[in-house]
């Protein structure tokens, strides 16, 4: 327990600038608390200590503001960051190295006891602040979840998932996130760099075909007038769309 929390207090400082010291850390910081609490809730879970296990969670909740069900699997350095409002269900399981923010909930969709209802978390996955992850599912390896976003289906492992409905962004990460992801070992809230929503990026995609389009029609219009075809008051022109204002609609 005691390597744990060493652990967990260089985890801390690691990835928290706010952080000046390890008695910081293990005095004031509300995640570190939670986690102590936790796992001597858990482990009398495992010795079939139901009852204290509740009991241990529940004085934790009271004082941090974080609620780690018992029966949960939290793995090492975990970070819980500010951690009001975090609700981390029965079977849960949270890999090494994850960092949550305040208001995550790893909630269940099923009321069926004895099954897997709350989700995994692989290793290194960041939960923005908001976030809800719900179900029996898992999400992988180093992925990122946005802040507010509901996730509802698995996440692929490097991937970074937003909105309500949560959808995965394109896959593809530049060398300047590359780099800044390696040093800091993680992206904090789950933002990452041009993380547009995806049905942003097809609005925005739909809007320049639409105007390549326009521009085609222009250049075949001039041509034909050019050969002496006069198609006038053959085609009504239509308004002319403003791809500018378009897009900051949709922004």
């Amino acid at each position: 327990m005691f390597q744990n929390l060493r652990e967990d207090l260089a985890s801390v400082r690691e990835r928290d600038p706010a952080a000046r010291s390890t008695w910081e850390v293990f005095t004031c910081y509300p995640g570190v608390h939670a986690l102590i609490f936790h796992r001597l809730a858990h482990a009398a879970w495992t010795r079939r200590l139901y009852w204290l296990g509740r009991f241990v969670s529940h004085i934790g909740r009271f004082l941090t503001g974080i609620e780690i069900h018992p029966g949960a699997r939290i793995g090492h350095r975990v970070f819980i960051d500010h951690g009001m409002g975090v609700v981390i269900g029965e079977t849960a399981e949270v890999g090494d190295d994850c960092t949550i923010y305040q208001g995550v909930t790893l909630g269940g969709t099923s009321l069926y006891r004895g099954e897997k209802r709350h989700p995994t978390l692989g290793k290194g996955v960041v939960v923005g602040a908001g976030a809800k992850v719900l179900g029996g599912f898992l999400v992988g390896d180093g992925a990122k979840i946005g802040s507010n976003a509901v996730v509802v289906k698995p996440v692929p492992a490097g991937a970074t998932a937003v909105g309500n409905p949560a959808r995965v962004l394109d896959p593809e990460r530049d060398a300047e996130r590359e780099q800044k992801a390696g040093q800091m070992g993680f992206s904090a809230y789950g933002v990452t760099r041009d993380m547009d929503d995806p049905l942003s990026k097809a609005l925005h995609g739909l809007l320049d075909h639409a105007v390549e389009t326009d521009r085609r029609f222009q250049v075949l219009v001039e041509r034909m007038q050019a050969a002496g075809v006069n198609i006038n008051g053959e085609m009504d022109c239509p308004d002319e769309c403003d791809p500018a204002r378009l897009s900051r609609m949709v922004d």
